[in-house]
C-alpha cells in the first residue's frame, strides 16, 4: 500500500462520516415535522456505507491473505469507503401523540410525529464524530510518516 493510498482511505472515511453527520443533523432538525411536501410526517433517514471498490472486495482479499499468509509480496486493494445510500427508516414506528388542537390531528385527536428519537440520533452523532476523529488521526499519522521520510531523505 502506498502512502497516498493511506491518505485516500482516511479522506474517504472522513468524507463519509461528515455526510453521516449531515443526515443526522437533518433528522434532528425535522424531529417535529408532522407534514412534508407529500403530506406525511418526516421519516428518519439512515446512511449506509460500503467499501469503495478497488480490484476486489475485502472479503476476497482476506481469503487470499489467509491462503498466502507466508507470501511477503501479497497485494491488496483497499481504497476506502463510500456512502452506499441514504434510506428512510421504515422499520421504526412513527410516534402517535394526543394533541387534538394540532392542525395535523386525526379525527381521534392524535398527531403522527416522525420516528426520530433524539437520544438515538445523538448516540449516532457521537459515533460518527468518533469515526471522523479516528480517520483524521490516521491521516495525521500518515502525514507525519511522510514528513519524517522526507526529512530522512534530506540527510538531516
Amino acid at each position: 500500500m502506498g502512502l497516498f493510498t493511506a491518505f485516500d482511505i482516511s479522506a474517504t472515511g472522513m468524507t463519509a462520516e461528515r455526510y453521516r453527520m449531515d443526515i443526522i443533523s437533518e433528522n434532528l432538525a425535522n424531529m417535529n415535522t408532522t407534514r412534508t411536501e407529500d403530506g406525511t410526517p418526516y421519516r428518519r433517514k439512515v446512511v449506509t456505507f460500503q467499501e469503495r471498490s478497488g480490484k476486489m472486495p475485502f472479503s476476497h482479499v482476506l481469503d487470499d491473505e489467509r491462503q498466502r499468509y507466508s507470501d511477503k509480496h501479497a497485494r491488496y486493494s483497499g481504497v476506502g469507503v463510500k456512502v452506499n445510500g441514504v434510506y428512510e427508516d421504515t422499520w421504526t414506528e412513527m410516534k402517535m401523540v394526543y394533541d387534538p388542537a394540532h392542525p395535523d390531528a386525526d379525527e381521534n385527536g392524535y398527531v403522527m410525529y416522525p420516528n426520530v428519537d433524539a437520544v438515538t440520533e445523538f448516540v449516532n452523532l457521537i459515533d460518527a464524530s468518533r469515526g471522523y476523529e479516528a480517520n483524521a488521526t490516521a491521516f495525521e499519522a500518515s502525514k507525519s510518516m511522510a514528513q519524517r521520510g522526507l526529512s530522512i531523505g534530506q540527510g538531516s
